[in-house]
């Protein structure tokens, strides 16, 4: 069973130069919410999260919302293990897709072909589990002989494609997502929502951090609200109408 288990939670990010420090504070206190704070060695630096007590279960589809700056894109590498807390402790159970980039990982110089290699790699898979999986992501591109070029001739509606159909190509456990992963082509674009929905379905947890509310209450079942590194609401969508309701609702 898979899960998620923050405590007193806390990320810091120091900022280590400041020529002109009252100007850099004012500058990242508009752009980080205001969370700007000292150390003990009198550094400044951002309080990107703040004591998150948190426990997302298996089968919970979570919602992350808030605004710019609330955390929500740090929230999700912590849960990656890309960022270490300062304080607290995390656990996490189940295997890690982390959604952040579609095209992290892939390789500009490399063949399309090469590229669901690497990508595939990047995301966990065996090198058997790549080969297994390589023809059936080959004919959801419909790239065809694009495949054998180099990626860097692609357009990015091509690239888009290659990366969307390796990052969905396994079921994951742990599924984190910052925004909904989509194509601009229209041809192509009623075939992968219906990767997509599969995807996620697939999924014991999924975290998504958006700002499409239709999408939260679409596939989500709980949401939490961010503000300023710290949880302001846990509930279930429907709690949240007010707050989207208004022009200037804060996810």
């Amino acid at each position: 069973m898979a899960h998620i288990v923050l405590s007193k939670v806390s990320v810091d990010f120091p900022i280590y130069s400041g020529a002109n420090r009252s100007l850099k504070k004012a500058v990242l206190r508009v752009g980080t919410g205001g969370r700007i704070a000292t150390d003990a060695g009198d550094r400044l630096i951002v309080q990107a999260l703040k004591k998150i007590d948190l426990t997302i279960r298996d089968g919970d589809r979570i919602g992350l919302i808030g605004p710019n700056g609330s955390g929500k894109t740090t929230l999700l590498r912590l849960m990656a293990g890309v960022y270490e807390p300062v304080s607290g402790s995390i656990s996490v159970l189940g295997n890690v897709t982390p959604l952040f980039d579609a095209h992290l990982g892939m390789e500009i110089e490399a063949t399309g072909l090469e590229n669901i290699y690497i990508r595939g790699l990047y995301l966990g898979m065996t090198p058997q589990q790549i080969r297994e999986k390589t023809p059936e992501i080959a004919a959801f591109t419909e790239l065809g002989d694009y495949l054998s070029m180099p990626v860097r001739m692609y357009s990015s509606g091509m690239m888009l494609r290659l990366a969307f159909a390796v990052s969905t190509c396994v079921a994951p456990e742990v599924l984190l997502m910052d925004e909904w992963i989509g194509v601009s082509d229209p041809s192509f674009l009623e075939k992968a929502e219906a990767r997509m929905q599969e995807f996620v379905g697939k999924a014991n947890i999924m975290v998504l951090a958006t700002h499409r509310y239709d999408l939260i209450k679409r596939v989500c079942n709980k949401v939490i609200l961010l503000r300023q590194g710290e949880i302001a609401d846990i509930g279930p969508p429907g709690q949240f109408d007010s707050i989207f309701a208004t022009p200037s609702h804060p996810a």
